[in-house]
């Protein structure tokens, strides 16, 4: 060994292995969101789908599908400010998940099982391919 760098290549690889790992990850949660957002809408008859492909479009179809006004994707600017912004945008999203699940006649309540990990794409599943629940 003639300097530190030797130790540090196995390291570099693993971090860049982890980094791809996470990024098609991210990726397959995107195209999921994507597809559930735009069965969503096309179920509740809200126009222009593939807006569930652009970011912050697809807010503004969550919204649309919600039945809210559009100024609701507004909402959107709170997660820049610090602490407050990103609970603020929690609660507000959770209150959009709830119109929808309304709006495909499930219980509102589905909203709250998105908190919980892996059973969140579960519900969004049930949401965009499940038969209309009864309230």
């Amino acid at each position: 060994m003639v300097n530190g760098v030797d130790l540090a290549l196995p390291g570099v690889g693993f971090l860049l292995g982890l980094g791809m790992v996470m990024l098609f990850a991210l990726l397959a949660v995107y195209i999921y969101t994507a597809i559930v957002l735009m069965t969503i809408a096309k179920r509740t008859k809200t126009p222009n789908g593939w807006l569930a492909w652009i970011p912050i479009a697809n807010v503004y179809l969550m919204t649309q599908i919600a039945g809210l006004s559009p100024a609701w994707t507004a909402a959107l600017l709170l997660t820049f400010i610090p602490r407050v912004g990103g609970l603020a945008f929690v609660g507000i999203s959770t209150w959009w998940w709830w119109r929808i699940a309304e709006k495909r006649k499930y219980p509102g309540w589905y909203a709250l099982l998105l908190f919980i990990p892996l059973v969140n794409f579960v519900v969004m599943g049930i949401l965009a391919w499940g038969k209309k629940g009864k309230k």
